[in-house]
């Protein structure tokens, strides 16, 4: 391995913990924002999150883009079923975070990539491995425990799991790069959300003017909290293997849940804690089943050293 590619590799291991890093961290963030309501923030976080992707298009230079996406109405309409769902993530997140279910947020991100599994299953017709199946499986039967503990659904962190994968799947069919994706997305979220502002405004409702600067500023900085871990992202998927990024991903879920158990002391019962145990050893499976598979590819992909020698007829020549 060269120096360059070394100095690459380290580079994308940097950005990709700061990204899942500060998506981990992020519960620390929302309740700064208070007494905001979950739904005004949200509105802040699409039209401030447009405000910085639009500055940083403008830097690089990239539009070309946007006039290749006005001409598909097929793309179009899939950024906007994405805008759609991930709004409902983003929601439901903040809600969940200012309302003290911090630890069921990051359920909903750890069982995510079951679903993703599962989605797959179901909507594109995927064969799945028998380690896989039993993931699957052991996961399915964490979120019964978790029902029987809390004597309903977990539906936060199902929510928050469905949505995100839906907002996966879609991202897949749209292909577009992260900041160029968001860019669209808050495009069209831009108009319903500044909308609302200003109708909590005429009401009198509005934190943002009446919160005080710190506050109006802290309401601002949601387009940075929502960007810049995308750009971080953004740098480690072109440099480092997707294998490496699997396992970087469960980094934010993992800070999520320390954060709610030790920093906003939320209650751990014992059926709570044996979901968890239950969707951890799926998560288990999976990443070996991954790392196993990733090493077979590998190999496969070897081309072996052939050592040439001079056939009868060359030494006839």
């Amino acid at each position: 391995m060269t120096g360059k590619s070394r100095g690459e590799r380290r580079t994308g291991l940097l950005n990709g913990f700061a990204a899942y890093g500060m998506w981990g961290l992020v519960p620390l963030f929302w309740p700064l924002l208070k007494p905001a309501g979950a739904v005004e923030i949200l509105a802040h976080r699409m039209v401030w999150s447009l405000a910085f992707v639009a500055v940083a298009l403008a830097f690089v230079r990239r539009w070309a883009w946007a006039g290749e996406l006005l001409r598909q109405p097929r793309r179009l309409a899939l950024v906007a079923v994405a805008a759609a769902v991930i709004t409902v993530n983003w929601g439901v997140y903040i809600w969940a975070v200012n309302s003290g279910h911090v630890v069921e947020a990051s359920l909903g991100y750890f069982i995510n990539p079951l679903v993703t599994i599962a989605m797959g299953v179901l909507l594109l017709k995927e064969r799945l491995r028998p380690v896989q199946w039993a993931a699957v499986g052991i996961g399915f039967a964490s979120v019964v425990v978790l029902t029987v503990g809390y004597g309903q659904p977990p539906w936060i962190s199902l929510t928050l799991a469905f949505s995100f994968a839906t907002y996966g799947l879609v991202k897949k069919k749209v292909n577009l790069g992260g900041i160029e994706s968001l860019a669209a997305e808050t495009a069209i979220q831009f108009l319903p959300a500044l909308g609302y502002l200003l109708w909590l405004s005429s009401q009198g409702r509005s934190t943002f003017t009446s919160g005080g600067p710190g506050h109006a500023a802290l309401l601002a900085a949601t387009g940075v909290v929502t960007a810049l871990p995308l750009v971080c992202f953004g740098a480690a998927a072109i440099r480092v293997p997707l294998s490496t990024l699997g396992l970087l991903q469960y980094l934010a879920p993992v800070f999520q849940f320390l954060l709610g158990v030790v920093y906003f002391h939320e209650a751990m019962p014992v059926e709570r804690w044996a979901g968890f145990a239950l969707v951890w050893a799926a998560l288990c499976l999976l990443t070996a089943d991954a790392w196993r598979t990733a090493r077979a590819v590998g190999r496969r992909l070897e081309v072996p050293r052939v050592e040439v020698t001079p056939s009868a007829s060359s030494a006839d020549v």
